[in-house]
């Protein structure tokens, strides 16, 4: 399975059961698809760059998940007939690639190897850190 993610704008004007409603749905059909989400995080209200629907703002949510790629084409189809979304965009989310030990030499010969951290030096995952106290202007990220 591969992972995506799943950037929602949803009308500003609608009721919270609405909105858990939309997000119930989305999640019912990526389960259906044979996906599972990882995770799913509200961005809150924003405005939004140009009108839509005569809508100046929209309600933000990013949804983290996991599914094969056919079943990608049935959850945008259900994001497009859905009256309570605005816009959705979903991207494959390439995953950071870990070395592993006990590997032959031949696989990871195309990985490229820094010198090696001095001793009083902390070693650092490839993982970029985010911090979590990120103002509203740049919230933070899911992954």
């Amino acid at each position: 399975m591969r992972r995506y993610e799943l950037m929602l704008v949803l009308r500003p004007d609608l009721a919270d059961d609405k909105v858990q409603a939309a997000l119930e749905r989305t999640a019912r059909a990526i389960a259906a698809g044979g996906g599972q989400i990882v995770k799913q995080a509200p961005w809150g209200r924003r405005r939004l760059a140009y009108p839509i629907d005569h809508h100046r703002e929209g309600s933000y949510y990013v949804i983290l998940f996991e599914a094969p790629p056919t079943a990608i084409a049935e959850l945008e189809r259900g994001l497009l007939i859905s009256e309570e979304v605005l816009r959705h965009l979903v991207t494959h989310v390439e995953r950071p690639l870990k070395a592993s030990r006990g590997r032959d030499a031949d696989a990871d010969a195309d990985v490229e190897v820094g010198p090696p951290p001095a001793e009083d030096e902390e070693i650092e995952d490839d993982v970029e850190m985010i911090d979590e106290s990120e103002t509203e202007e740049a919230p933070a990220a899911i992954d």
